[in-house]
């Protein structure tokens, strides 16, 4: 794939910043962000008075480990404005999660806070090799979900001509990008997936479209996904990590030229990794679950947020910011199958080492008197779908191997004809527990 570098002269002057100078900018912001919630907040009010803490015993960004952890469950209990840290009138902006279970999780942005926001997604673009004057197909989903507007706006920032296509119409999804051309588009990668199937259906080439560069985020996925989606689409495919309750999309987001896990925007993010039991930070390296404590925001600061993602903070390379590696799992999706830890990324990784079978599966659990039972769906390639019974047999017996020699569980494997398995036009659904 072809590898572009960002010249330096492009850069924020913070992104070749000094640890020092990084980390003095971290503290003020920090102090300033904490005097902000606990006077305008009353939650934080009294989460921190409960704990024994104040704003003014943060002498080192160490200190931050005294101050509560903010859960989603606490942004729900103050639907839907009661997280805010301004007037309603200073909030230009209000987004919600999906809301799957309960209510939805609802955030603010001020004039301020979307301006900072389309500089970071701004700045995710351009690490990603995005450049001014790029046409930008953006497949996110527009509306409350902040994937679609957040990348709109960075897109802009950075000079770029935005496709507001946002999800679904998959056919359509094609039709324009032929047309129209861009260079760059921002999805699902699942999603990317689906468009690179519709591409083969009609009878065109992946590769020969405009498309060279994927800017990849709201769902985890893999290397062995990256590799299928450059390996079929002729593109560079780059992580973007975000969240709405932190931001949106970029909060971090990937350097083409190196690929090596996404640059977080510490100038703007202050992230820690801590044990999901016992909430005690752990040291660079080692796996745990992210937090983040917002440094700049005005409307919906979040302190020690649990973003339940785990992943592990890595030393940084292509910018003097740290980076975040892949994420591995959450922490409250991990499924417990017999005893057994799983995670669905694991299936996918042995999924995708089958030529013959799509990135497409789905994994359904269900409990059998006091036993939890597996079945992952997978489905075949369209260039393997004459195989006969007996090489789909195999390739069945083989996946079922896989598991259980590298994950450790019995699953039953049903190898599916080519889009057998329901599409998503967004995030995909991997994951259907019956047990609950």
């Amino acid at each position: 794939m072809p590898i572009h570098i960002t010249p330096s002269d492009l850069l924020d002057p913070i992104e070749r910043a000094s640890r020092d100078e990084i980390t003095a900018l971290q503290l003020q912001r920090l102090r300033a962000t904490l005097a902000h919630v606990y006077q305008n907040v009353p939650h934080y009010r009294k989460a921190f008075d409960d704990k024994g803490v104040h704003p003014d015993d943060l002498k080192t960004l160490k200190d931050l480990a005294q101050f509560p952890f903010t859960s989603k469950k606490d942004l729900r209990d103050n639907y839907p404005f009661g997280m805010f840290a301004v007037p309603k009138a200073q909030v230009a902006r209000v987004h919600a999660s999906s809301g799957t279970t309960g209510k939805p999780t609802v955030v603010g942005y001020t004039a301020r806070d979307i301006n900072n926001w389309a500089d970071l997604v701004a700045r995710s673009i351009r690490a990603a090799g995005g450049r001014a004057g790029d046409m930008i197909h953006v497949a996110y989903g527009y509306g409350l979900f902040t994937g679609g507007l957040g990348a709109h706006y960075g897109a802009e920032r950075l000079g770029c001509t935005v496709v507001p296509m946002s999800g679904g119409q998959t056919e359509k999804q094609v039709q324009l990008i032929q047309d129209f051309k861009p260079r760059i588009i921002m999805v699902t990668p699942s999603y990317m997936q689906v468009i690179i199937e519709e591409f083969e259906r009609q009878g065109l080439d992946p590769c020969a479209s405009s498309l060279k560069i994927g800017i990849f985020g709201a769902e985890p996925w893999t290397e062995a996904m990256r590799s299928e989606i450059e390996a079929k689409a002729a593109m560079d495919a780059v992580d973007i990590y975000g969240l709405s309750e932190v931001m949106g999309p970029g909060v971090a987001s990937e350097c083409v030229e190196s690929k090596d896990g996404p640059v977080i925007w510490e100038d703007h993010f202050y992230p820690e990794i801590i044990d999901p039991e016992t909430g005690e930070p752990l040291p660079d390296g080692e796996e745990g679950e992210l937090v983040f404590t917002s440094l700049t925001k005005e409307a919906f600061p979040v302190i020690r947020y649990r973003t339940r993602d785990l992943t592990r903070l890595l030393p940084p390379t292509s910018r003097s910011f740290r980076r975040i590696g892949k994420i591995v799992g959450r922490s409250d999706d991990m499924l417990i199958i017999r005893g057994v830890n799983v995670f669905p990324t694991q299936i996918e990784e042995l999924v995708l080492q089958h030529e013959k079978l799509s990135a497409i599966y789905q994994m359904i659990v269900t409990r059998e008197g006091r036993l939890d039972e597996v079945e992952v769906l997978t489905e075949l390639q369209p260039t393997a779908s004459a195989l006969a019974g007996g090489d789909i047999a195999n390739i069945s017996h083989w996946l079922t191997q896989r598991i259980k020699t590298m994950v450790g569980i019995s699953a039953k494997v049903t190898v599916l004809p080519p889009s057998a398995i329901e599409r998503s036009q967004g995030k995909s659904r991997r994951v259907i527990d019956k047990r609950i």
